[in-house]
């Protein structure tokens, strides 16, 4: 309570203080002045958006963002949020200068003090700034929604301006998806490139290799040599059983015995035959090449699972290239003002008063604070 009543005392104090308070006075006067009377009328358009994705699996995905801002934020917050900061950049700026001749606008309308100084040739710099003060998009966290507030000195400019952002901003967000999804597709047309070419390669490898041994098919050769082989073993006991039951009744010396044991003994080098072309220790026999033909198909045919893999998967890209469109939802089209909403006046007046008021009577406290030290 003292020191309120200290600081009443030293601001009754001031009020007795004539330099001050004409001080004061005058700027209180001159703030007044400008904003009530001076300072230039702006329109502001306004409009409401939301990027939504066309895709309906990927609208479909958790996003934490939604769950940190109370589950409100919807699924493409970090899509609404890289369009503030496209629709917020100098590219933008400038490219609707070229189109709406900003600079032109800003420079050569409105009252000394808030137009844009230098005109024409101000800076990209300086031309930014400026822009970032007439030209607001923000993001409601709790709509989900993008806010544009579009300033000018004349109410159809500020609509033109805010209709270009949100024609700029749909642009923006459909290049966008389609640029990363173009690099996908052409990652997988690489890759299937490379696949085919693999295929291909293996294919040769398999003609190659039945050109040099001249087989069409190593495993159905030594299938139909196995069936030869078995063939000949049948025969072979067949024979065998016709000696056993022969030398029952006749001599060994028999005709019969002998003709028979000669074709058991052409029969058994003939089974010998075969099983060594089929399978020998050590050599090139049919058993190896068949496996070394099974390894050159199986390569084969995984090269080839692989390509049809790849094909599938880009025809997918390709198809999911097509659906990734950015959707800009207008909620609230581009309004034409009729009332200019800024400058806010009363308000303002009321704030740089209060504020100047403020300022003194803290300069007239530290003032007295002085004086006391060195009194």
């Amino acid at each position: 309570m003292t020191k309120t009543f200290n600081f009443m005392q030293c601001s009754l104090h001031w009020l007795c203080s004539s330099r001050l308070r004409c001080f004061a006075t005058a700027l209180c006067l001159l703030c007044s002045a400008y904003w009530l009377l001076i300072a230039s009328d702006r329109y502001v358009s306004e409009s409401r958006f939301i990027v939504q994705n066309t895709n309906l699996h990927a609208s479909a995905n958790f996003d934490l963002g939604s769950l940190i801002s109370g589950g409100s934020a919807g699924p493409n917050r970090a899509d609404q949020l890289l369009l503030r900061e496209y629709l917020r950049s100098p590219d933008m700026a400038e490219k609707l200068d070229a189109n709406l001749q900003l600079r032109d606008h800003f420079g050569s309308q409105g009252d000394w003090l808030s137009r844009m100084w230098g005109g024409t040739d101000a800076t990209r710099e300086e031309f930014h700034e400026y822009y970032l003060r007439r030209v607001q998009v923000e993001y409601d966290e709790f709509a989900g929604v993008l806010v544009l507030k579009a300033q000018a000195y004349e109410a159809e400019q500020a609509q033109r301006i805010a209709q270009a952002l949100v024609q700029e901003g749909e642009a923006f967000m459909n290049r966008t998806a389609h640029a990363i999804a173009q690099d996908q597709v052409n990652f997988l047309e690489g890759q299937v490139s490379k696949l085919y070419d693999q295929v291909q390669k293996s294919r040769r490898t398999m003609l190659e290799f039945q050109e040099k041994k001249g087989l069409i098919s190593p495993e159905a050769a030594a299938q139909v040599l196995a069936a030869i082989v078995a063939n000949l073993q049948g025969q072979l006991a067949d024979l065998q059983a016709q000696r056993s039951a022969m030398q029952a009744y006749l001599v060994a010396d028999h005709p019969s015995i002998v003709l028979v044991e000669q074709r058991i003994e052409a029969i058994e080098k003939q089974i010998a035959q075969e099983q060594a072309k089929l399978a020998a220790p050590g050599g090139k026999t049919l058993n190896r090449t068949a496996e070394a033909f099974a390894q050159l198909e199986l390569q084969a045919k995984i090269d080839l699972d692989m390509y049809k893999t790849a094909l599938t998967a880009l025809e997918q890209g390709r198809l999911e290239a097509t659906r990734t469109l950015k959707k800009l939802s207008v909620l609230q089209q581009p309004n034409l003002p009729q009332d200019a909403l800024e400058p806010r006046r009363l308000y303002t007046t009321s704030v740089w008063v209060l504020t100047i008021l403020l300022l003194a009577g803290v300069l007239h406290l530290l003032l007295a604070i002085v004086r006391d030290h060195q009194d």
